[in-house]
């Protein structure tokens, strides 16, 4: 849904009629879903409680929302039907929110019965006003409840809800805003105990973006710390590849487990991934790319390709093929570079810009040859397609070095260690003692 230009008070959705993609109605509004950023910052808006019609609530990403309006709230794609549990760092407007008492930075005190929300440029929701009941003086030993109304910035009632006595809360407000190499820099440099604190906390899809740049024997560690619904959760959100890869590193049986807790699309993606070798083409690609049928406009494909869940790699390339366009794809026809798309008239099929020079990879090229491809063509991304001429996958260049670089890379990178050091003793040296570095006059 594209962010608004005026605020909504959530007090007016609750209670509203949940639909569906094809206009059904599956529940209604019960809550939102609020996450408290570092000071400075407004609370972002994670998602919404859903009461289905069976009476159990579930929870519903913001991005799922289509549109809003006085009458329903709509979703787009298909939503998550498991039980809602609030988890550590979250607070519920409706519930925590409301009837909280504050102080404004004026020094009147007063009750939350109502806040409002925002569309911002990055596709998130956020907190922007509070209307707020002023609490008026004591009579015969009992506080008024009909003090003035009034609204004021967010930003003139947050010092009052700040939790920086809570060090897990403020540590997770810190790192509300990080990359996600920052945050597995973070969670790599944290006591144990703190780092499982914090993990527990993290909105899922922040952690999986930090598992992703932390060395594979500190995934492993860290995944087992997690109850195993939430660490289906995190693997559901990682890029399938890398969950993939995660969960080769489990016991079988834990692994089974897991796969069996996700998400069944999900499970699929991954199992589909582990049935090929590690250091093959196969094994490094994802199974998500960015695909477009043969009649697709040039317009519609980068649309397509401007989507921000699209990492910047998988976005230098659109894939056509014949329907079904999801891995494994029908009949795969070419790919497309962004720099071609945007020097095309926009109403121009995008398959008619297709670069026929460009070969695909098969599932079982191995790493060498991957690496000689992206060298070959100069790119970032490759496609891969299987011996019935489907796509069934992409290798993106972060793939690549990721296995073509020391299997301890990432741990080194987190101790600050540059390539060609060793942590015990610097520079590598000789057996004689001598050192490989020369002197210069």
């Amino acid at each position: 849904m594209s962010p608004v230009s005026s605020s909504i008070f959530l007090s007016r959705l609750q209670g509203l009629p949940v639909l569906d993609a094809s206009g059904d109605q599956v529940g209604k509004v019960r809550d939102f879903v609020t996450q408290f950023r570092a000071p400075g910052r407004l609370p972002r808006v994670k998602g919404l409680v859903v009461e289905l019609l069976a009476a159990r609530r579930i929870f519903v990403p913001m991005a799922r929302v289509q549109s809003i309006d006085a009458e329903r709230l709509s979703l787009a794609g298909v939503i998550d039907a498991r039980r809602f549990q609030q988890r550590e760092g979250e607070t519920l407007v409706f519930e925590d929110l409301f009837d909280r008492a504050v102080v404004t930075t004026n020094g009147k005190r007063a009750t939350i019965f109502d806040v409002a929300m925002r569309g911002s440029r990055n596709r998130q929701w956020e907190i922007t006003r509070a209307a707020l009941r002023e609490t008026t003086a004591k009579r015969f030993g009992f506080a008024s409840r009909r003090g003035a109304l009034l609204q004021v910035p967010w930003s003139e009632i947050a010092p009052s809800l700040a939790a920086a006595d809570e060090a897990t809360d403020r540590k997770v407000a810190q790192l509300a805003d990080m990359r996600p190499a920052d945050v597995a820099r973070e969670l790599h440099d944290m006591a144990p105990a703190q780092r499982t604190d914090v993990a527990r906390a993290l909105a899922d899809e922040q952690l999986a973006d930090a598992f992703q740049e932390l060395p594979e024997d500190e995934q492993v560690a860290l995944l087992n710390t997690l109850e195993a619904e939430r660490a289906a959760d995190v693997l559901e959100e990682m890029d399938p590849d890398d969950a993939a890869d995660l969960i080769n590193d489990l016991p079988e049986e834990f692994a089974e487990d897991l796969l069996a807790r996700m998400e069944p699309e999900e499970a699929a993606d991954v199992r589909n991934l582990m049935q090929y070798e590690e250091l093959t083409a196969g094994g490094m690609m994802t199974s998500e790319p960015v695909i477009v049928a043969p009649d697709a406009t040039i317009a519609q494909a980068l649309a397509a390709l401007r989507n921000p869940e699209v990492t910047p790699a998988a976005a230098s390339m659109v894939f056509i093929t014949r329907p079904p366009t999801d891995t494994p794809s029908g009949r795969y026809l070419g790919a497309a570079h962004i720099q071609r798309l945007l020097r095309e008239p926009p109403s121009l099929m995008a398959s008619t810009v297709i670069d026929t020079a460009m070969r695909p990879l098969t599932p079982d090229a191995d790493l060498n040859r991957v690496s000689r491809y992206f060298a070959t063509y100069n790119l970032v991304i490759a496609p891969v397609v299987n011996a019935e001429h489907q796509l069934v996958g992409a290798v993106t260049v972060d793939d690549v070095l990721d296995h073509m670089l020391p299997d301890d890379w990432r741990g080194d990178q987190m101790d600050g260690i540059e390539p060609g050091e060793r942590a015990d003793d610097g520079p590598d040296r000789r057996p004689d003692g001598g050192s490989d570095e020369q002197e210069v006059d």
